[in-house]
């Protein structure tokens, strides 16, 4: 039987008893070059043979000539099933010949030294891989997300850039963690538009934990196409929002007037409706949103942004459309439908029905099949239809250039009915 033992950085010495009687009785110790010395110092003469190495590879094709019945102990970093030692030696020797002891890892380290639990994180490793996990990772707005950094794909650097890059820069408190555990560690916080300190070890863990945003100063906004990270966001749905690239297109395809009502039915946060407040102050606004404290939700990011819609519902589409609205807003001259689902027929007649002449009425899409049901809807209604599809890039960091990270594609509908 091999035992593979989870050190800290006191190891052996700070093994648990029962571990610390393997060493003692074992015929052969593998171990990581920074745990030779102490090995060596803790055991002394009853250490029986010790063989050294940062390969894995090398240690595992010492053991694999080893006879079964001798007692093996390999000392790992950490938990060795969780990115350590342990893969390597499932693979190659046979999970039947090993019994695991795992220590505490540096992901559970990091969140204990911020005092933050852990059980809703997220995490992703960029050890020998493309850092456009970490982008993909980040599109999903997770509340807490570790990153296992790899001083070889930029470390630290890395992970800055993606966050601003993201839009989520200011809605996101950055930890740097390094040498967890060592007599040596330091964890400390990184401001937003801070630049990085140039002693960082590379061996770190990254934090990144979603804060709600500041409060923006309105005068320093730009007139539309704000950063997502300024929006507050569903606590149970983070992500889920109309992104900037695909937000800015919606407000064109509206066409706003300087007056008149607009829908954004299926409102989410709220995003795309209250930046037409911000370019057309005098529309009256009324935004539907079906989740629990939706209404609360699109309410704050209204205040947040300065502008005040003329009603805010929390209730199904199609409730309101069957319901008595307020007489001023029961003709919309402009209607953003981004709900509906299965509904989303049944919903569009109604609207149809409702929408002033010369009205518009703009729908986002994710699907070919949405788009097959949409169309001819609203060509047998009369409306003047166009279909364009919406495919935009973020410029993501890759080592010392810029990578193009694709988002989802947007099909977006615009039906205009006739005067």
């Amino acid at each position: 039987m091999i035992d593979v033992i989870g050190t800290d950085a006191g190891a052996p010495a700070s093994l648990p008893a029962p571990q610390q009687k393997l060493l003692r009785t074992a015929a052969l110790i593998a171990a990581p070059q920074r745990l030779q010395a102490a090995v060596r110092e803790w055991l002394g003469d009853d250490l029986q043979e010790l063989i050294s190495s940062d390969d894995p590879r090398a240690l595992v094709g010492s053991l694999q000539s080893r006879p079964a019945a001798q007692p093996v102990v390999v000392l790992a970093s950490g938990d060795p099933l969780w990115f350590g030692l342990g893969r390597i030696l499932c693979d190659r020797i046979g999970a039947e010949r090993l019994r695991f002891h795992p220590a505490p890892t540096s992901l559970q380290l990091a969140f204990a030294r911020i005092g933050r639990p852990w059980q809703d994180a997220d995490w992703v490793s960029l050890h020998g891989r493309d850092p456009e996990i970490l982008a993909s990772a980040l599109q999903k707005r997770p509340a807490a997300l570790a990153v296992l950094t790899d001083p070889n794909q930029g470390g630290a650097r890395t992970v800055q850039r993606m966050l601003r890059s993201s839009g989520l820069e200011a809605s996101t408190d950055l930890w740097l963690c390094e040498n967890l555990g060592h007599a040596d560690e330091r964890v400390q916080q990184i401001a937003p538009g801070t630049a990085l300190p140039k002693d960082l070890h590379p061996l770190l863990i990254a934090l990144l934990i979603a804060r709600e945003p500041a409060v923006p100063d309105l005068h320093e906004l730009p007139l539309f196409g704000l950063d997502d990270g300024l929006y507050l966001q569903q606590s149970d749905h983070p992500g889920l929002m109309t992104k900037r690239e695909v937000r800015v297109q919606l407000l064109a395809e509206l066409t706003l007037p300087e007056h008149g009502v607009l829908w954004d039915l299926g409102a989410g946060t709220g995003s795309v409706g209250l930046e037409a407040l911000r370019l057309r102050p005098r529309l009256q606004l009324l935004a539907v949103e079906r989740r629990a404290g939706g209404a609360q939700l699109i309410q704050r990011n209204a205040r947040r942004l300065g502008v005040s819609p003329a009603a805010v519902l929390e209730a199904d589409v199609i409730q309101v459309m069957n319901g008595a609205l307020p007489t001023e807003l029961s003709h919309p001259d402009r209607v953003l439908l981004g709900g509906g689902g299965a509904q989303r027929e049944r919903l569009l007649q109604k609207v149809v029905e409702r929408l002033r002449s010369g009205g518009v009425v703009v729908i986002p899409l994710a699907s070919l099949e949405a788009l097959a049901s949409v169309r001819p809807l609203l060509e047998n209604a009369g409306l003047a239809v166009r279909v364009q599809q919406l495919q935009a890039w973020r410029g993501q960091p890759l080592g010392d250039g810029t990578r193009l990270s694709p988002m989802n594609p947007t099909l977006i509908v615009t039906g205009t009915k006739r005067s």
